[in-house]
């Protein structure tokens, strides 16, 4: 495969699971904002600015609208829905050839449907059911790529984007909820309650299958556990890295690149630490230290995967 079709591919991932983790997040703060207190919507939707390394609109961390506009609609943000979403699309026309023509219909009709609404349209009417179809857009697309696309190297290029992408992006939610957790001097009132567990969990899509774990009992300690070291839950930290080895594994055989050596070696010290860690000595230790590495980590996996895959010197490719 060409590095320039490998480089869309990945990014076209990348990009589409990020519009999706936004939606995510904005539906939930929207369907918080049903039942809680004005004191609580600027500590909510700092969280969730932070999570989303977005800084706060003019207006403030109470208004709400000027928070998913900017989030959603803003052309000079980089990481607003409607800009992943058109530079996912134009990733995925540059790779017309490698894709599914399913596939190219899906993120066409993504991308029409979010280019066609403004920010009044969707206040006015619904904002969480729009923030609903962005990710079940970006669900079907990711369905049809597993049904409709071979699964071979331009796939698992996909999945790495996807998962990688995945994995920063919770470890980066954790820490944002968990560090003023863990930084409450003892004896003083929690700065979370029950609701911002939940909230956490439902930012994950894990608050259903949370309940079959552990029950409804919500508790910090088991939702670290759950989101961080839970093999089977598809939006774990360990469950993304786990995906990230094997399409690296994958990628590698299909290649038979020299330089494919450090980007395993790397996706497999990330797993080995999350299969074996045990989240009290993890919380006990330095929580905020330990997601901050992964978080390094999921960077130095993407430069390695850059240097073998993608911007390689000739000289290595002559050599192969």
């Amino acid at each position: 495969m060409l590095s320039r079709d490998a480089d869309s591919l990945y990014w076209m991932s990348r990009y589409l699971e990020r519009a999706e983790h936004t939606a995510r997040l904005l539906g939930v703060g929207l369907t918080q904002m049903l039942d809680q207190t004005p004191e609580l919507a600027p500590p909510r939707w700092g969280r969730l600015l932070s999570a989303l390394q977005a800084t706060p609109p003019r207006e403030g961390l109470a208004d709400a609208y000027a928070i998913t506009r900017e989030l959603t609609f803003e052309p000079a943000n980089a990481n607003a829905i409607v800009a992943c979403v058109a530079l996912a699309r134009e990733n995925a026309r540059q790779v017309r050839q490698q894709i599914s023509s399913e596939m190219w219909e899906q993120i066409n009709r993504l991308y029409l449907r979010v280019r066609a609404t403004t920010p009044e349209a969707i206040w006015q009417s619904e904002p969480i059911e729009f923030y609903q179809a962005i990710k079940e857009g970006a669900h079907l697309f990711q369905g049809i790529t597993d049904a409709t696309m071979s699964h071979g190297e331009g796939w698992h290029f996909i999945q790495v984007g996807r998962y990688l992408e995945r994995a920063g992006a919770t470890a980066l939610l954790l820490d944002v909820f968990f560090r003023p957790f863990l930084e409450t001097p003892p004896g003083e009132p929690p700065i979370l309650d029950e609701n911002d567990w939940v909230g956490l969990l439902k930012c994950c899509t894990a608050f259903e299958a949370y309940c079959k774990v552990y029950t409804a009992d919500v508790q910090p300690t088991a939702v670290a556990e759950f989101l961080l070291l839970n093999g089977e839950l598809p939006r774990s930290v360990r469950f993304a890295a786990d995906r990230i080895q094997r399409a690296l594994q994958e990628i590698g055989r299909a290649t038979g690149s020299r330089g494919a050596g450090r980007a395993e070696r790397l996706a497999g010290r990330l797993r080995a630490a999350l299969d074996y860690g045990q989240v009290d000595e993890i919380m006990a230790d330095n929580m905020h230290a330990d997601l901050a590495s992964i978080q390094r980590q999921c960077a130095a996996i993407h430069n390695a995967i850059y240097q073998a895959y993608i911007t390689y010197p000739v000289e290595s490719a002559l050599a192969q």
